[in-house]
């Protein structure tokens, strides 16, 4: 397939269709190479679960926009080629979320494994040239195939990177008391001392700093997120859901406010920029996820502006008493 027909089908691929719900196990099955190759990554390779995600995504992107069996090859290859062509993603990928970046200013020789994967010429300034369907394409595979096929394996890469963190800090408190026996006081017990370790960012996933301004009016940088009523979605699911996803998006989240006993339907999450909305969106005008099993449906917030006031009436003409001759 010629890349240029990959790029269309890939656009064309993007209207939505009818819904058709896939059991979750039938799922994985179909995505089960995918699985293998991010199982790869995360627990082999110990790489970021976040980051590899979206390498994932990216090289289903590739499959889709025309080049052949790049997860199937890359399975096949050693794994510290493997290492090796996830870094080469995480460069094309920040090329692809920086608007800044020109094809001119890119090189054509910063990805010579995947050249090589894939027998192409492929290189840097092609995911510069198209930015805008790499976006959508890549937004529409993380939100509908990567987190619903690959969520299981990152819960587990992230808990045992939890686990692991407390075991190497339980041994460096072993290791200084054998070292400083009279230096070492008592202390509380390890669980209440190591903090919940907070969600992975998405650095390649971020705007660039640049782009991430408060000129633009907070309601300009909004977007408008529902809940189901019945399915109750805390404050923290919202703001780790788009932090992994999206990496640091979100300038202020805020909940509705309710009773104690009520459940809030609806939050405002003001982003850093509008672009933030658009790679969010996917450029769409209403997004869906699935937040920990639960719906919410997402859209641009529409603030309602006050309506300008009526111009007063004129007043009554005013009359002189007849009494002073005028």
């Amino acid at each position: 397939m010629d890349t240029v027909e990959g790029l269309v089908s890939v656009v064309k691929a993007m209207v939505p269709r009818g819904a058709y719900f896939v059991p979750d196990q039938q799922f994985n099955m179909f995505h089960n190479i995918d699985r293998e190759l991010y199982t790869v990554l995360v627990m082999n390779l110990c790489r970021d679960s976040v980051e590899s995600l979206h390498c994932i995504a990216l090289w289903l992107w590739l499959e889709r926009v025309g080049f052949k069996k790049v997860v199937t090859k890359l399975l096949s290859l050693p794994r510290v080629l493997v290492n090796e062509l996830a870094d080469e993603a995480l460069a094309c990928l920040g090329v692809i979320h920086n608007e800044k970046v020109s094809p001119l200013s890119t090189r054509r020789n910063d990805t010579p494994l995947m050249q090589r994967l894939i027998d192409s010429e492929l290189a840097l300034p092609f995911f510069a040239k198209h930015r805008l369907i790499a976006v959508r394409g890549l937004a529409k595979l993380v939100n509908e195939v990567c987190m619903r096929a690959l969520k299981d394996i990152m819960q587990q890469a992230v808990e045992r990177k939890a686990h692991q963190s407390l075991a190497d800090l339980s041994l460096y408190h072993q290791q200084q008391q054998r070292q400083h026996p009279r230096q070492v006081q008592v202390q509380p017990p390890l669980a209440a001392r190591v903090p919940t370790p907070a969600p992975p960012r998405v650095q390649f996933g971020s705007l660039p700093a640049a782009a991430q301004t408060n000129e633009v009016h907070p309601d300009d940088r909004t977007i408008f997120v529902t809940f189901s009523k019945g399915y109750l979605v805390h404050e923290w699911e919202v703001r780790e859901f788009f932090t992994r996803l999206y990496g640091n998006c979100i300038e202020s989240l805020h909940m509705q406010d309710v009773m104690p006993n009520e459940q809030p339907l609806f939050a405002r999450i003001v982003c850093h920029s509008p672009a933030a909305i658009e790679y969010i969106l996917n450029g769409n005008v209403k997004a869906k996820f699935t937040i920990n099993g639960k719906h919410v449906w997402a859209r641009k917030f529409v603030p309602k502006r006050p309506k300008p006031a009526s111009p007063a009436p004129p007043p009554p003409p005013f009359n002189l008493p007849v009494s002073l001759g005028i």
